[in-house]
C-alpha cells in the first residue's frame, strides 16, 4: 500500500477511535491539556523532532544546552501548569503536606545544585523535574480523578499507537532505527525501542484497566463500541511490543495485567495480605531472573545474554568513575563533562547518557542520601497505594499496576529520571490524595448481585451503610 493512502486510512481510523469512544456526558477539562501535552512529548520525541528541525548539536551538547524550541515549549507548559496549580492552591497545599517524602526528595535535589560541576544545567534539569510534579498535581486536583486519567491516557493512546504502527510499516525512515549491528529496530514515535516499550507499557496498563471496567458494565449503552475501540488499540500494543522486542516492557506489562486481574478478586478483598504477597512476589521474580541466577539460564532462555545486553559492564564502569558516593554529582548531572567523555571512550559508538539502571542512576547523581530518600518515597508511596486500594479497589488496582513500571524497569533502565514516563506515572500513583476525591465518579465499576444485575460498587457500599444506620436507629428506639 502506498504510504499516502495508508496515511489517509490511519487518519480516518484515528478519528473513528475518538468518535466510537465519545461520551457526551463527560467533558475533558481544559487544564488537562497541559499535562497531556507534557506526556505526549515525554512518551514520544521532542517537539523539535516532530517539527523536523535540525538543532545541529550532537547528543552531548543537546543534553547540556538543549534545543531552544524544546526549552521554550516546556517553559510555556510549566508556566501554564503553575497558573493552574496556583488557582487550585487550596487543594494543592494539603496534597504537598501529605506527600512530604516527594517534597523532601526534590528539596535535596535542589540542594545538590550547590555542589554540581554544572550548576546551571543542574538547575534546568531540576526545573523540568518539578514540571513532572506540577503535571501530576493538575491531574490529582481534578474534580473527577479517575475520569481525568481515563480521558487523558485514552487520547494519548488513540494518537501515539496508530501513528507508531503507521511509521513502522509505511515510513521506516521515521519509525525504524539502524542499530550498531546494522539491523533495523522498530521505534515508532519514540526515539529508541526501549522508549517504545515504555510507551506500550504505560498506555497498555490504563487501557487494560478500562477494558475490564467496560466489559463488566453491562448497563453502558456504548459498551460494545468501546470494547471494539479498546480491543483495537490493545492489539496495536501487542504488535508494537512484538516488533520492538523489548523484553523488560513485555514482562512489566504481563505483571501489571496480573495485578489488575487478581487484586480486584473477592479473595484479595477479603485478605489484603495477598496483595502484598502478589506485589513482592512479582518484584522478587524479576530480581531473581536478572540477578540471582549465576548461570543466567532463565534470561538466556528468554532470548537475552547473561550480561543483559552489556548492561552489567556498563554498571561496573559507571560505578568505578570517581564520584562522591554520599551526595553524588548533583541532580541529573553525572552525564556531563569528563565523566561523559570517559564513558563514551569505554563504550565507543553507544553514546551513553544513562546507567541503564534507575537505582544506580540515583546513586551516581544524588549519592547514598538520594538513594535513601528514593527508598522512603517508594515505601511511603506503596503505603499510600494500598490505602487507595482499600478505599476503592478499582482505582487502587490501577495504582498498583502503575507502580510496577518504575520499580521493575528500574532494574534495566533509568526509570527515575526527570520527564521519564515510568517516573511520572509512578509519582501519579503514589501521591497520597483525599480518599473521596480519588474514588469519585469517572469509571463506573459495576458489581454483580445475586439476581445477576449490575450496580455501582460504591453505591452499594453507601446503601449498606445507610441501611445499617437505619437498623441501629430502630434498635435504639
Amino acid at each position: 500500500m502506498p504510504p499516502l493512502i495508508a496515511s489517509v486510512i490511519f487518519s480516518i481510523g484515528i478519528a473513528g477511535l475518538f468518535y466510537l469512544d465519545r461520551d457526551r456526558t463527560r467533558r475533558f477539562s481544559i487544564a488537562l491539556w497541559v499535562p497531556m501535552a507534557w506526556l505526549f512529548i515525554c512518551l514520544s520525541r521532542p517537539l523539535s523532532a516532530w517539527l523536523g528541525l535540525d538543532t545541529g548539536m550532537d547528543q552531548a551538547a543537546s543534553y547540556v544546552e538543549g534545543s531552544p524550541v524544546d526549552a521554550a515549549f516546556f517553559e510555556i507548559l510549566e508556566f501554564l501548569a503553575l497558573i493552574v496549580v496556583f488557582t487550585r492552591r487550596g487543594k494543592v497545599v494539603p496534597l504537598l503536606r501529605k506527600n512530604w517524602p516527594i517534597c523532601l526528595f526534590f528539596i535535596y535535589a535542589a540542594m545538590s545544585i550547590s555542589w554540581s560541576d554544572f550548576p546551571f544545567v543542574t538547575l534546568k534539569h531540576w526545573i523540568k523535574g518539578i514540571g513532572d510534579v506540577l503535571m501530576v498535581l493538575i491531574v490529582l486536583t481534578e474534580a473527577d480523578v479517575p475520569e481525568a486519567i481515563r480521558s487523558m491516557f485514552s487520547r494519548l493512546a488513540f494518537l501515539l499507537l496508530p501513528i507508531s504502527v503507521l511509521w513502522i510499516k509505511y515510513y521506516p525512515q521515521l519509525g525504524r532505527q539502524l542499530t550498531l549491528s546494522w539491523t533495523e529496530s522498530a521505534v515508532g514515535v519514540a526515539e529508541q525501542k526501549n522508549s517504545l516499550g515504555e510507551l506500550c507499557d504505560i498506555l497498555g496498563i490504563v487501557l487494560l484497566w478500562r477494558l475490564r471496567s467496560v466489559y463488566l458494565d453491562r448497563e453502558d449503552p456504548a459498551r460494545k463500541r468501546r470494547l471494539v475501540v479498546l480491543g483495537t488499540v490493545l492489539g496495536m500494543i501487542v504488535w508494537l511490543l512484538w516488533m520492538c522486542d523489548s523484553l523488560t516492557s513485555i514482562c512489566t506489562l504481563s505483571m501489571a495485567i496480573t495485578v489488575i486481574l487478581l487484586s480486584t478478586r473477592p479473595a484479595f478483598r477479603r485478605k489484603p495480605a495477598l496483595v502484598h504477597i502478589l506485589m513482592s512476589g512479582l518484584v522478587f521474580l524479576a530480581m531473581y531472573a536478572l540477578f540471582f541466577q549465576s548461570s543466567g539460564s532463565l534470561v538466556e532462555g528468554l532470548g537475552r545474554n547473561s550480561t543483559l545486553t552489556g548492561r552489567t559492564e556498563i554498571w561496573q564502569t559507571v560505578t568505578s568513575v570517581p564520584n562522591h558516593r554520599l551526595i553524588g554529582t548533583g541532580y541529573e548531572s553525572f552525564w556531563l563533562g569528563q565523566r561523559l567523555e570517559r564513558m563514551w571512550q569505554a563504550f565507543p559508538g553507544l553514546h551513553l547518557n544513562e546507567a541503564h539502571n534507575g537505582y544506580i542512576e540515583i546513586l551516581i547523581s544524588l549519592g547514598w542520601i538520594g538513594e535513601i530518600l528514593l527508598a522512603i518515597v517508594i515505601i511511603t508511596g506503596y503505603r499510600n497505594v494500598i490505602r487507595s486500594w482499600r478505599t476503592s479497589v478499582e482505582m487502587g488496582s490501577l495504582k498498583l499496576a502503575l507502580v510496577l513500571p518504575a520499580i521493575v524497569t528500574g532494574f534495566t533502565e533509568a526509570s527515575f529520571r526527570m520527564m521519564g514516563p515510568p517516573w511520572i506515572v509512578f509519582v501519579l500513583a503514589v501521591f497520597a490524595v483525599n480518599g473521596k476525591t480519588a474514588a469519585s465518579g469517572g469509571t463506573r465499576v459495576p458489581k454483580r448481585t445475586s439476581v445477576g444485575t449490575f450496580h455501582n460498587a460504591d453505591v452499594i457500599q453507601n446503601e449498606d451503610i445507610e441501611i445499617g444506620s437505619v437498623l441501629c436507629a430502630n434498635a435504639r428506639s
